[in-house]
């Protein structure tokens, strides 16, 4: 069972930043592609990005169009850890942020593990 512990989340200001980050236990994002979602109260989760893992070849990093240039996923697998850095916050990005990931077999998204999730709310 692979363990996903998300933290970072926050009150932020409109045009803010906060970073996510989802630490895992072992050292799996060599092998594992990840994904952070969102959900909202009362919406479907969404997909927000995704990073292949570090040995695909053609590691892939897709972007949900409403956060195209304002957020950025990356990792560092030393530290077992996977960022999504959040700048230039608006309050429609006020969500439960979830960490999600798996085997790299093509998949974009849905993956086998989550985490708990982490509260980001973008207020004035």
């Amino acid at each position: 069972q692979v363990q996903l512990v998300e933290s970072g989340g926050g009150l932020v200001q409109p045009g803010g930043s906060l970073r996510l980050s989802c630490a895992a236990a072992a050292s799996i994002f060599n092998l594992y592609a990840v994904a952070w979602y969102r959900q909202a109260p009362g919406t479907q989760r969404a997909l927000v990005a995704a990073i292949g893992s570090a040995r695909n070849s053609a590691r892939v990093i897709n972007y949900a169009d409403s956060v195209k240039g304002r957020f950025s996923i990356s990792s560092e697998y030393v530290n077992r850890t996977v960022y999504l850095q959040m700048n230039r916050l608006k309050p429609e990005d006020t969500a439960a942020y979830y960490c999600n990931a798996g085997p790299d077999d093509g998949r974009l998204g849905e993956y086998d593990y989550w985490g708990q999730g982490t509260q980001v709310t973008v207020s004035s």
